[in-house]
């Protein structure tokens, strides 16, 4: 059977069974513990201790949440010592409150875990009770993993944000972005933004200064996303912010002057085609997501039908998931560029068949490009891209932002 209940009735018996033996070893045969002995003592019973231990879960509870149900309290009394482990004697750390009233583990528990939990108080007389119960931590039923940009180890432009999207729906989204911490050096403040249940970003208020190198910590693992469903994830990721280089893209003007460098001088300016006025280019700030010296373009795949369909598109960037992209083109007039508009949404530049070139406009763009680099487009007309609508999370202001956490405020 199972030990429940306060340990400490054993340890009373212990020190009754020493009083009566030594009342038996030096009293007459045949008296009762609890008489008198001539000339002698009479024998007091222990007193137990006035401390009272509340431990949760319960003895042999099963399918313990990994967080938030393990705590033990104590009343009329301080706690002395309390001791987690695992079937191996892996110790769990947690700590004792400062005024010894209660203990909780420092984070969540690993799952399918069977676990021991040993407490022991003692009231203001220095009498002591025990506790000890055991407890199993539920299975994991569901998991959910984040996928992550910019990729571990890479070098990106100032408008790179922190983007995680998750293979489920989280509904403990306060749970989830605890887990997550963006910390950079040097250091400056950075506050997340959830834009639906799968997708959380992290970005400073401005764009990132070159040179800063970020760290970003998920403490998914065991942390419970949503009803059932498990984070897998305990690692860290790092990249750096390379060189600041922030174009802007007039499109009524038709031209792109692309700055660099500390205080942002100009370094080119190329000559451009954007959307026409029945495709018009997205407005506001876009970042460079993808890379491709030639890939295909389908309009279909962007619900335009059976428009165009080229096989090979040279330096080709993304700037929405959508299908914006700024790219080269080799097929159009070469009249139209820094003249007018005439895409259908995207952003072209002169350019060669074959992506081979790197004198083209394009082609010394795409030299010059990596992923975080920051576009900022403007015209008189036309529709401002969603923010969620590729790595676009600028054109959210700040105070907007901050209040998009779940752990807001946000410093």
């Amino acid at each position: 059977m199972r030990r429940r209940g306060r340990v400490w009735a054993r340890g009373v018996a212990a020190v009754v069974c020493c009083l009566v033996v030594l009342a038996g070893c030096g009293g007459p045969a045949g008296v009762s513990e609890g008489d008198a002995v001539e000339g002698g003592a009479r024998a007091v019973p222990a007193v137990p201790s006035r401390a009272v231990l509340a431990v949760q879960p319960v003895d042999g509870a099963q399918d313990v949440q990994p967080a938030g149900a393990v705590r033990v309290g104590v009343t009329q009394g301080r706690l002395v010592s309390v001791r987690l482990a695992d079937g191996k004697g892996a110790e769990v750390p947690g700590r004792i409150a400062a005024d010894g009233g209660g203990w909780v583990p420092d984070g969540p528990l690993p799952l399918g875990t069977a676990f021991t939990l040993d407490s022991v108080a003692e009231d203001d007389q220095g009498r002591k009770a025990a506790w000890h119960s055991a407890f199993t931590t539920v299975a994991r039923a569901h998991t959910f993993a984040a996928f992550f940009t910019p990729e571990d180890g890479s070098t990106v432009g100032v408008g790179m944000p922190v983007s995680l999207r998750f293979s489920r729906s989280i509904t403990d989204r306060a749970a989830v972005e605890k887990a997550v911490q963006v910390v950079a050096d040097p250091p400056v403040p950075v506050a997340a933004h959830w834009f639906d249940g799968q997708r959380l970003d992290f970005r400073p208020q401005q764009y990132w200064a070159a040179g800063t190198r970020v760290t970003v910590a998920l403490r998914l693992k065991d942390v419970q996303g949503a009803p059932g469903a498990f984070g897998t994830q305990s690692r860290d990721l790092h990249f750096t912010v390379g060189r600041a280089q922030v174009s802007t893209v007039d499109l009524d003007a038709h031209t792109m002057t692309v700055r660099a460098g500390r205080g942002g001088q100009v370094v080119r300016v190329l000559k451009i085609s954007g959307g026409s006025p029945d495709h018009s280019t997205y407005r506001g700030v876009m970042v460079v997501s993808e890379k491709y010296k030639v890939t295909r373009m389908n309009s279909q795949t962007v619900g335009m039908g059976d428009e165009y369909d080229i096989q090979d598109v040279p330096h080709a960037m993304r700037l929405t998931t959508s299908g914006t992209f700024v790219h080269g083109n080799y097929w159009a007039d070469p009249g139209v560029f820094g003249t007018a508009n005439t895409s259908h949404g995207c952003i072209g530049l002169a350019d060669a068949k074959g992506g081979a070139s790197k004198d083209s406009p394009a082609g010394w763009l795409f030299e010059h490009t990596v992923p975080g680099d920051v576009l900022e487009v403007k015209a008189s007309a036309g529709d401002f891209v969603p923010p969620q609508n590729g790595l676009n999370g600028w054109n959210v202001p700040w105070d907007q932002w901050v209040a998009g956490s779940a752990l807001r405020p946000v410093p």
